[in-house]
């Protein structure tokens, strides 16, 4: 049992104002692993102020000196790698050999090697003529993160905020919070400075809102709902903050009438799955050519039925539950109204797994025949549910059912050459494109269009939210005097 009750503030673990604790509740057995306190505006409040105390001299700190500590925080992340998986494991029930290991813990690990080799040669400070551009450390950062991929979300904005000068209050997922924990154990032993970072545990009402709103804290970086960045983006406009928003998407998967019809779909359906769906930039909408749709069918149930839902403890599991109970509820629901509103049940359907009775499991489901205008294709499920969109008009009408809709944050495209996918690419309003199943790379900026968010993370681009702009005007060079005959 994780006891984490303490929140860290000014480098020092620190008790709660006022108690009041929370059980952290595995998703595989519903059982609680852990105990955490949900946190006060007060708390907040304790927390900026620490940070705003650190900023001073954390901001001037040179550029050589941050390097040094990013490289510190690598070292001792290396460490603890096996214990951030088991955390993450066991709050969000990711399998534990086959995603924890190999992918949600090694993705914290990453942003903070990106942010290292961005900062050795960042252009803080250029010349114009005879100004000087400054780009300076935007101050103390309220930090906002979900659940789904909890060190991915946290260390790509932690990393470029510590690397650009800047000073941080996190408040992790609620649901969630234990790897977060054992995040800030791994800054402390690195030697972040006192209040340079900070963790306080709460709800998106209680703390979310107190950092949103709060002066003294000058800019909010948030990932999750679009709904919730909204409430973020509102109460953050009382003070005119910086917001940086990273939020939902329903993604579109464009499979070409020319493309390797079993390779796009094999890549689509796994794809869609890992993390049991949990991703904001899965590719929900696989758009299939009409004339290939019952052949596209049979390929993705047989992949789908290769997929094996179990204890995420268990060495060959590949899909865990869903993160909490609230968002097993909402998953059934959706699965229940793709039934509904007459979706072709191709694999899975509502209830849990065969031979699975307790845990927040979800049968890994496909859909088929759906039109885009159904609630499963436009509604954002974040569980494992695939909805199949035939389409009969060519490349033109794939487009337009990728574009119709009110995210943007990813896109998929798989054709017959990679030249091809690219051209459709160009026409998708997104923030990232897939080519032919090719992967990321968190070196590249990542954020989406329309409600999808606002800002980019990860890489270079992912410094400038952490940044403001400066422009200092020296004066002309003098004239020499002439020189006497």
């Amino acid at each position: 049992m994780y006891n984490f009750t303490n929140f860290y503030i000014d480098g020092a673990w620190v008790a709660p104002l006022q108690a009041n604790p929370m059980q952290v509740i595995n998703p595989a057995t519903e059982q609680a692993v852990g105990t955490i306190s949900i946190g006060s505006a007060a708390d907040a409040d304790r927390a900026v102020k620490a940070a705003r105390k650190a900023f001073g001299s954390y901001s001037v700190m040179p550029v050589a000196q941050r390097g040094e500590l990013l490289q510190s925080i690598i070292a001792v992340y290396k460490k603890r790698m096996d214990d951030v998986a088991m955390a993450v494991s066991q709050e969000m029930g990711a399998p534990l050999e086959k995603l924890a290991k190999r992918a949600q813990a090694p993705a914290g690990l990453g942003h903070f090697m990106v942010a290292a080799k961005v900062l050795a040669d960042f252009p803080f400070e250029r010349m114009q003529k005879t100004t000087r551009i400054v780009r300076e450390p935007v101050g103390v950062c309220a930090l906002i993160t979900p659940w789904n991929w909890p060190m991915n979300q946290m260390t790509c904005k932690i990393a470029p905020a510590l690397a650009t000068g800047c000073t941080m209050v996190l408040k992790p997922s609620e649901l969630a919070p234990l790897s977060a924990h054992v995040l800030a154990e791994i800054l402390h032993e690195a030697g972040v400075p006192a209040g340079v970072f900070n963790l306080v545990d709460g709800d998106g009402p209680g703390v979310g809102a107190a950092l949103s709103v709060h002066p003294e804290v000058d800019m909010v970086s948030f990932t999750g709902s679009t709904r919730a960045g909204i409430a973020v983006q509102v109460a953050a406009a009382q003070t005119i903050k910086k917001v940086a928003l990273e939020l939902g998407g329903k993604s579109a998967n464009i499979i070409t009438d020319d493309a390797d019809l079993t390779a796009a779909v094999k890549h689509g359906v796994m794809s869609m799955m890992t993390n049991t769906g949990q991703s904001c930039n899965a590719p929900s909408r696989m758009l299939v050519p009409a004339g290939k749709l019952a052949e596209a069918e049979a390929i993705a149930a047989a992949v789908v039925s290769k997929i094996n839902v179990g204890d995420p403890a268990n060495a060959d599991t590949t899909m865990g539950p869903v993160a909490n109970g609230a968002q097993f509820g909402r998953v059934q629901a959706m699965i229940e109204r793709g039934v509904a509103e007459g979706a072709k049940v191709v694999a899975g359907g509502a209830g849990r797994p065969a031979g699975i009775t307790s845990g927040y499991f979800v049968k890994p489901t496909i859909f088929s025949n759906v039109n885009n205008q159904m609630d499963i294709a436009r509604q954002e499920i974040f569980g494992p549910v695939l909805c199949m969109i035939p389409y009969s008009g060519g490349v033109d009408e794939a487009v337009a059912i990728a574009n119709d809709t009110p995210y943007g944050l990813s896109g998929y495209v798989y054709a017959a050459t990679p030249e091809a996918a690219g051209l459709i690419a160009a026409r998708l309003r997104t923030g990232n494109v897939h080519l032919n199943g090719a992967g990321g790379d968190n070196a590249a900026p990542f954020g989406g269009y329309k409600q999808s968010g606002n800002g980019r993370e990860w890489g270079a681009l992912g410094f400038e939210e952490f940044l403001e702009t400066k422009a200092v005007f020296n004066p002309p060079a003098p004239i020499a005097a002439p020189v006497a005959a």
